[in-house]
């Protein structure tokens, strides 16, 4: 069996469960534990902001059946996406799991179905701003290297892209999931943790551009602005 949802009530269902459920003392600073909603699943997703304006997510949750989303089109942060276990596949052939990961870079998301068959979830997400990879990864101006630059589109359709998951890769999000430390010391090695896997992710971008999938045009109001 196969439900589907929108984006908005997958969410919806998500901010229920939680809202309805017991409180929970904080477990850590700068940390948001969430439940799966019962009629979906069982797991949960913690969110931790280990930089501000970035916020890592763990995941490691089940549906009961397969899940169909409907993604609207919208504003989208820059997103780094890892997947031990479990995957999901877009309309358009795009698929993080199953020995690919995902960059999803900052700019207008496209409207698309997204596939998640059902199977236990677990990984990491990263979001952050665009504006962080000037922090992270300066050129020699402190602005966005040339080669990120297709990671932050603005008001253009964001850039999608599907880099193989290396053992080192998998190593690094299995760090993260399980990391050793707490309170303070915790934030501190997720930040250098997340900006590893960031790195290892963005290798095959700034070794080699011309192999990667290509991004959708631009959009029809920037053609005509160009004109």
């Amino acid at each position: 069996m196969t439900i589907t949802l929108t984006e908005k009530e997958e969410r919806e269902l998500w901010a229920e469960a939680n809202h309805n459920s017991p409180q929970q003392p904080e477990i850590e600073p700068f940390t948001i534990l969430r439940k799966a909603p019962k009629q979906l699943g069982k797991g949960y997703v913690q969110h931790i902001e280990v930089h501000p304006h970035l916020w890592l997510a763990i995941l490691d949750y089940k549906y009961h059946d397969d899940m169909l989303c409907k993604m609207p089109e919208c504003n989208h942060p820059l997103q780094f996406s890892v997947l031990l276990s479990g995957k999901a596949i877009d309309e358009y052939g795009g698929q993080v799991g199953e020995g690919y990961t995902m960059i999803s870079g900052s700019g207008i998301q496209r409207q698309m179905l997204v596939e998640y068959p059902k199977s236990r979830c677990v990984g990491v997400n990263i979001h952050m701003s665009a504006s962080l990879l000037a922090t992270f990864f300066p050129n020699e101006a402190g602005k966005i290297p040339h080669q990120l630059r297709l990671l932050a589109k603005g008001n253009d359709w964001q850039t999608l892209l599907y880099p193989e998951t290396t053992p080192a890769i998998g190593g690094i999000a299995q760090q993260i999931i399980n990391c050793p430390y707490q309170g303070i010391t915790k934030r501190m090695y997720l930040q250098v943790k997340v900006l590893e896997l960031m790195t290892l992710q963005l290798a095959p971008v700034l070794a080699d551009q011309n192999g990667l999938q290509p991004s959708p045009r631009l959009k029809v109001e920037t053609i005509a602005w160009i004109h």
